[in-house]
């Protein structure tokens, strides 16, 4: 019902900034809730960021507030990150996810999303 597809990933020195794009296909875009999520080698996947289905809520892990944006564009079906003062700690696979209108829970956990998009690499030089 709903594919998922990441862009803009790439190799970025330490300090630089990217910007991630996911393109949505699936007519109720408008009503789902978007988050990036990122693993790296070695570790577990980690929440990054999310937003509610309007746009009016985001929410950011401590690592990288102050630092990363999300936002959508619901006309578009698009959701975006754009990550400033990239940190080489940042380098991972970065991925879309999206949940079905009737979901609960947290807009921290993995299990709330219901779609996946197939990453995108991620790799800040230091």
């Amino acid at each position: 019902q709903v594919q998922l597809v990441e862009s803009g990933g790439g190799l970025v020195q330490a300090g630089g900034s990217l910007r991630l794009s996911c393109a949505a296909s699936g007519r109720t875009f408008r009503s789902y809730a978007m988050a990036w999520f990122r693993q790296a080698p070695g570790k577990e996947r980690e929440f990054v960021a999310a937003i509610n289905w309007s746009g009016a809520n985001t929410y950011y892990a401590d690592s990288v507030k102050g630092r990363f944006t999300i936002s959508r564009d619901n006309a578009k079906n698009t959701v975006l990150l754009q990550m400033n003062s990239l940190k080489p700690e940042d380098t991972a696979v970065y991925s879309c996810a999206a949940d079905s209108p009737s979901n609960s829970g947290s807009y921290y956990s993995a299990w709330r999303y219901d779609y996946w998009g197939q990453g995108t690499q991620v790799t800040v030089s230091s």
